[in-house]
């Protein structure tokens, strides 16, 4: 069955103010392999100035590959949120993640249906967010690019919702990412989610939670930014990790989305231990 890998999403340096190429340097430093970075649609002030992780689609592609090949770190997938059922949003938003990602050779994007527009109906919406799906999929497959799917929003929060997204579209493209701190956040059992999803996973956000954000918030959100370091949380690394080496039949990426670069080297340390 498939192999675990640990890997870094480009969050962790959120708090600390500094572009995405120190972002990627830091990440080889702690000893990452695997790194995925967030992707944005036109421009924006802060990372235009050094003091945002992101980097707009609308630069050249091999800003990323070169500088995480200088770094010594394979790009996992690129996070590529926005709201599925809005198309004037995130349709060619979408379309130019998947294209970026082929070219420089990174096989997954992750996204998840958003937020809704406050005047469609649960109807409307997913004919919307098939049409945007089925739009990207069709870019997606000729450039064998998977787009995962993420539990993240209202109809993405439950293992049914997600489901519901995830065959709106019948393509060898689209699998699914599973974050571990949303699907919890949401009130759901982590590992019956996972076991439902494992042979269609292609992605994973390894997001822990600590016993804190739980009490405050399980139930109540659909999901959160980030996480604590993993190992100081309430999730069952070592279980969630054999489950995807025994169930999924590819190798699977675990991008650790934490808040700061002293939580992302703990959770390396801790999940270094069962792979």
């Amino acid at each position: 069955m498939g192999k675990v890998f640990i890997g870094l999403n480009s969050e962790f340096s959120r708090s600390s103010d500094k572009p995405f190429e120190w972002a990627v340097e830091h990440a080889a430093k702690m000893g990452y392999r695997y790194f995925e970075p967030m992707v944005h649609f036109g421009r924006e002030l802060m990372s235009e100035a050094g003091y945002f992780h992101t980097v707009s689609l609308f630069d050249d592609p091999y800003r990323i590959k070169d500088a995480c090949d200088a770094a010594g770190l394979t790009v996992s997938g690129l996070q590529s949120h926005g709201p599925l059922g809005r198309p004037e949003v995130h349709g060619e938003y979408l379309k130019l993640a998947i294209r970026t990602a082929a070219e420089i050779g990174v096989p997954v994007i992750n996204t998840d249906e958003g937020h809704k527009a406050k005047w469609t109906t649960e109807e409307e919406d997913f004919v919307l967010i098939k049409y945007t799906l089925q739009e990207a999929a069709f870019v997606a497959e000729r450039r064998g690019v998977k787009i995962g799917l993420e539990p993240h929003a209202q109809y993405s929060r439950t293992p049914d919702g997600l489901d519901r997204i995830y065959h709106l579209v019948d393509s060898p493209a689209i699998g699914i990412n599973l974050d571990t701190g949303n699907a919890y956040l949401c009130g759901h059992d982590v590992y019956l989610w996972l076991d439902r999803v494992a042979e269609r996973l292609v992605h994973l956000h390894a997001k822990d939670i600590s016993d804190e954000h739980a009490a405050a918030e399980r139930g109540q959100v659909t999901g959160t930014p980030v996480g604590c370091a993993c190992g100081e949380g309430v999730m069952d690394w070592e279980r969630i990790i054999k489950t995807v080496q025994d169930q999924c039949p590819q190798d699977i990426v675990f991008s650790v989305e934490c808040g700061t670069p002293e939580q992302a080297a703990k959770s390396l340390e801790h999940l270094g231990k069962f792979v």
